[in-house]
This record gives C-alpha cells, structure tokens and sequence, in this order.
C-alpha cells in the first residue's frame, strides 16, 4: 500500500468510526457495535503508524516500502 492508500483508508475508517458514533449519541452502542469501534480504533493506529514509519523512511532516503504494519500489541503499547 502506498502512502494514498493509506491515507484514503484512513478517511474511510474514520467516517465509518464517526458515523457509528454519532448514531448513538445519548444511547449506548450494542455489543456488536462496540466491538467494531474499538476493531476500528486499532486499525487506524497501525495504519497511522505505518504512514508515519513510511514517511520517517523516505525522510532518511531509504524505501519506505520495506515498513511493515506493526502488531496490535505494539500499537496500542504506545504512551500516548
């Protein structure tokens, strides 16, 4: 996936995580629902954690097509 791609399923992502968020004001989500919030919490952290090990790859001049999505341990390890 190039950096667009990447970008554009962020976009996605994040209108489907608003949108089922704002459907629910002042009523809670379902199980269902709230499992898929938080599958689509997690992919947005390794997406953008890809983007910005991409970006911090090409900045050092090196291809930023050796990254890899790193584990959903890993991402969400992370001190915010």
């Amino acid at each position: 996936m190039d950096d667009q791609e990447i970008v554009d399923r962020i976009s996605a992502l994040a209108a489907e995580e608003q949108s089922l968020e704002e459907a629910h004001i002042g009523e809670g989500l379902s199980a269902r629902e709230r499992e898929r919030l938080r599958a689509l919490e997690v992919t947005l952290d390794q997406l953008w954690d890809t983007l910005r090990q991409r970006r911090a790859k090409r900045h050092a001049g090196r291809d930023p097509d050796e990254v890899h999505p790193r584990s959903t341990d890993t991402v969400e390890g992370y001190q915010q």
